[in-house]
């Protein structure tokens, strides 16, 4: 069976999460790497070397980077409706990822980790935390026009890997204690998110 490691607190580790639940593939999740056990012992950078979460094991080997093994499940399982198999398509799921990766991830980084994790390097630096807070938003925005086009999902109908990683960044967006313009968009995608059997069971809707 499936071992996915890794605390359900990091974004990095819902993301496999939610796709696992996707796809209905057995796993064990081992929450407490991160908490309890130390992701910088021998026994974890066996796995990583990075000393990073998520790390998934399986009969095939070992994965690390979110991305790669949301892509993993859902090859694994032939959803091609949550990773096409058709180049441009599949590419088009792939380009949201790396935007959420990239882009997303790294504009938030002072605000989040200053406001939430009270890490002692943002925490006080007020600057860093006010230009974070506007790029961040500023690419919120550039979701939320593009949902105000229509379309359920971000690909439109079909809900995809771009949906897992996108609605996991919308919550930490919305949970983080900033001021935030106006979204009505991405409030209703955010609701068509949460609807979902497989978020009830494993996104916890209260952690940033």
């Amino acid at each position: 069976m499936m071992r996915v490691l890794g605390r359900s607190t990091s974004i990095n580790v819902r993301k496999v999460l939610w796709t696992a639940a996707e796809t209905g593939v057995s796993f064990v999740h081992e929450n407490e790497w991160a908490l309890s056990k130390d992701t910088r012992s021998p026994e974890f950078q066996a796995f990583n070397p990075n000393g990073l979460v998520p790390v998934l094991i399986c009969e095939d080997g070992t994965l690390w980077e979110s991305n790669t093994i949301c892509r993993y499940l859902a090859a694994k399982s032939e959803r091609t409706d949550l990773l096409p198999d058709t180049p441009f398509a599949r590419a088009n799921v792939e380009k949201w990822m790396d935007w959420q990766a990239a882009d997303l991830n790294g504009a938030c980084q002072a605000a989040f980790l200053g406001l939430v994790r009270q890490n002692p390097v943002y925490k006080d630096d007020h600057v860093a935390i006010a230009r974070s807070t506007e790029r961040w938003n500023a690419l919120m925005l550039v979701l939320e026009s593009h949902m105000a086009e229509g379309g359920s999902y971000v690909l439109g109908e079909c809900f995809t890997l771009a949906d897992v990683v996108l609605g996991l960044s919308l919550q930490r967006w919305l949970l983080t204690p900033i001021l935030r313009p106006s979204t009505p968009a991405l409030a209703a995608y955010r609701q068509r998110l949460l609807s979902r059997p497989t978020v009830k069971a494993w996104i916890p809707a209260d952690i940033p």
